[in-house]
């Protein structure tokens, strides 16, 4: 092309470049693995919140675990640990999933931390803290994932 100089075919060429890149990275469709693991750190982020209405969303109406527990048992089980603790926390330092056309495994281990209200020097520290491993079955439903059941006991307790 007549007239171009070469500093105007390097930025026509970034140009480009960063316009293929745009296109490609919004081609990416999310993984199963990746929806499933955003429905774990969406319930690990909503407990930290206290947010009982978006943990609840994240378990389907037909949950039924291990230990006999339900949806309602469920949601009175996470009301129950926030009116204790005034201040959650949850740690999952790694997250283990398979899924297998609509049904899908979350394995991980999780630091859960609860406090109290009480301001004072103590409450540095938590009140509460263990260590859980979690194995938690979710099926998709209208095509979102829902935890359908889930079993889990303290660390400590696994390895005896």
């Amino acid at each position: 092309m007549e007239g171009w100089t070469l500093p105007d075919r390097r930025f026509n060429a970034f140009v480009v470049l960063c316009i293929v890149l745009v296109c490609i990275s919004c081609c990416h469709r999310e993984s199963e693995q990746e929806k499933v693991k955003k429905v774990i750190t969406g319930v690990q982020k909503a407990a930290e919140k206290k947010d009982i209405k978006k943990i609840m969303s994240c378990i389907s109406r037909t949950y039924r675990d291990p230990q006999g527990h339900t949806y309602d048992d469920i949601q009175g089980l996470v009301f129950a640990y926030f009116y204790q603790y005034a201040n959650v926390s949850m740690y999952i330092p790694s997250l283990d999933v398979t899924v297998e056309d609509t049904l899908a495994k979350a394995l991980f281990q999780a630091l859960l931390t609860g406090r109290g209200a009480n301001e004072s020097a103590s409450a540095v520290l938590p009140e509460s803290r263990d260590m859980y491993s979690f194995e938690v079955s979710l099926k998709r439903e209208s095509g979102d994932w829902k935890i359908v059941s889930a079993k889990w006991e303290r660390a400590a307790d696994a390895v005896r």
